[in-house]
C-alpha cells in the first residue's frame, strides 16, 4: 500500500464519490472535518479521497477497506503494514485517541521510499468491519506552511464521522 505515501501518484482530478465534505459509495459513507482551504482535491490510485496543498508541498489521502482485514490486527500493526516497502523508518511520535467513538492511533514518522525521505502523519481507525487510513505526507521540515498543513490535516481527521 505504498499508494499516496510517496506523493508520486497524484493524477489531478476530483474523485466522484466525494461532495466536498461527505464521501459515499455502495459500501460506506463518511464525513470529514473541515477540508483545508489551501488544499485542492485530486484523484489518487488506492485512495478514496485525496488532496494536494501546493503551498506546503503536502498530500493528504483517506482510504478505507471493509471486510478484508484488520478486525483482529492491532492499530500499530496496521500502521506498520502501510510502510512495508519503506526503509529508514523512524517513529517520531504515537498518540492513541478516540475518533468516531472508537480507538484510533496517530503516528508521526519519517521513512524513505526508493531513497527519498518523507515525513508522515498517519491515523488508523477500525470501525464496523472497516479499516480507515488517513495519511499526510510532506518533504519534512518545520516551515510555517508545512506546520499549518499538518495541523489542518489533524483537524480534518478529528472531524471524521462514519455515516450510516
Amino acid at each position: 500500500m505504498a499508494w499516496v505515501l510517496a506523493g508520486a501518484i497524484i493524477l489531478g482530478c476530483a474523485h466522484s464519490g466525494f461532495d466536498g465534505q461527505v464521501y459515499r459509495s455502495r459500501d460506506l459513507s463518511f464525513r470529514l472535518g473541515p477540508v483545508p482551504s489551501t488544499a485542492r482535491e485530486v484523484q489518487a490510485s488506492d485512495a478514496l479521497v485525496a488532496f494536494r496543498d501546493d503551498q506546503a508541498g503536502s498530500t493528504m489521502a483517506i482510504n478505507a477497506r471493509c471486510g478484508q482485514d484488520g478486525d483482529d490486527v492491532p492499530l500499530r500493526a496496521l500502521v506498520q503494514h502501510l510502510f512495508l516497502h519503506f526503509t529508514d523508518r523512524r517513529t517520531i511520535r504515537e498518540e492513541e485517541f478516540s475518533l468516531a467513538r472508537r480507538a484510533a492511533l496517530e503516528t508521526e514518522l519519517e521513512a524513505a521510499l526508493d531513497g527519498v525521505s518523507s515525513h508522515f502523519v498517519v491515523v488508523v481507525l477500525k470501525h464496523d468491519g472497516c479499516v480507515y487510513d488517513f495519511v499526510h505526507v510532506d518533504g519534512g521540515g518545520e516551515s510555517a506552511s508545512i506546520v499549518q498543513s499538518r495541523s489542518d490535516f489533524r483537524a480534518m481527521v478529528r472531524g471524521f464521522e462514519v455515516l450510516h
